[in-house]
Formats: structure tokens, C-alpha cells, sequence
């Protein structure tokens, strides 16, 4: 089971913090919220893209979507979500569930610096009714992620 993945992963790479398993679905972001009780945007989407190397996860913030062009101007290509299958394939955990933990080698992870408005996010553990909070540090550091990016858009103000 993917959240025994997470677990593990978290324990052996000295993750202080524990998964939290719901009573109910956290996997939209809504329902995420609703299970934390916290605002949306606190919850992590990790996002599971092509990139020219391979699959990545993106871990951004629950109110933003992928802008586009900043996308296509930090990876080099247009984006394009994986489906349902390639994302299970990509990074051994189901929609729902996708988290930058415990991830096969190959598929490398980023974080997106629209989580850095909050001193803790929620991303997924590993299954549709579970989460860890974590610092944006420790989402990085224990995500593996090879830098953080820009690459959303919806959740700034406007100049």
C-alpha cells in the first residue's frame, strides 16, 4: 500500500513527522481541506508532468494552476499532465494520493514557491484519505526536490 511506502520512506529518511489518515477523502483539494481543517490553498498538489528527462512532480499550492508559459520557459516544453495510469506508473502512487515521497528512481520532484506563503502545507502521503504537514523546508529536503520553481500562476496579485 502507498501510504506504508510514505511511512517507511519518511521514518528512514528521520522525517519527525507522521502521516495523518482521514475518516474521509482528502483527494481534491477541497476535500483535503475540508479533512486538515485549513484553507486550500495549505494543501500541496503534487502535480505529475513530462518533462524532456522524464516524468517530474511539481509540489505547488492548492489555489494555483500551472501557468503556461512560465512552465514552458523553466523546462523547455509545453506542459502536459500525465494521466491517471502514467502518473501511478511515474510515481507508484494513485491520484489522489501523489506525493514527492518514496518515488521510483527517475522521476525527479520540484516545489513550486507558491507554497512559500504558509509556514506549513499539506501534501498527500501516499493515498486519497491521508496528508503529513510539513514546513516548506521540509517538503523540499524530504521530497528530494532538485530546486524550487515558478511555474503557477492564479495565486499572486496582479501587477
Amino acid at each position: 500500500m502507498s501510504i506504508e511506502k510514505v511511512r517507511a520512506y519518511l521514518k528512514e529518511m528521520n522525517c519527525p513527522k507522521e502521516p495523518i489518515e482521514f475518516e474521509t477523502s482528502s483527494a481534491t483539494v477541497e476535500l483535503a481541506a475540508q479533512a486538515a481543517g485549513v484553507i486550500p490553498a495549505r494543501i500541496t498538489k503534487t502535480l505529475c508532468l513530462m518533462s524532456k528527462e522524464g516524468p517530474i512532480v511539481i509540489c505547488v499550492a492548492g489555489d494555483t494552476k500551472i501557468d503556461n508559459r512560465k512552465f514552458k520557459d523553466t523546462f523547455g516544453l509545453k506542459a502536459k499532465m500525465l494521466s491517471a495510469e502514467e502518473t501511478l506508473e511515474a510515481t507508484g502512487h494513485a491520484v489522489g494520493g501523489v506525493c514527492p515521497f518514496a518515488l521510483p528512481a527517475g522521476t525527479k520532484s520540484y516545489a513550486d514557491i507558491s507554497m512559500k506563503r504558509f509556514d506549513t502545507v499539506f501534501p498527500a502521503a501516499g493515498s486519497s484519505n491521508s496528508a503529513v504537514e510539513l514546513t516548506c523546508d521540509e517538503i523540499f529536503h524530504y521530497g528530494n526536490c532538485e530546486k524550487w520553481v515558478d511555474v503557477c500562476k492564479g495565486w499572486q496579485e496582479e501587477a
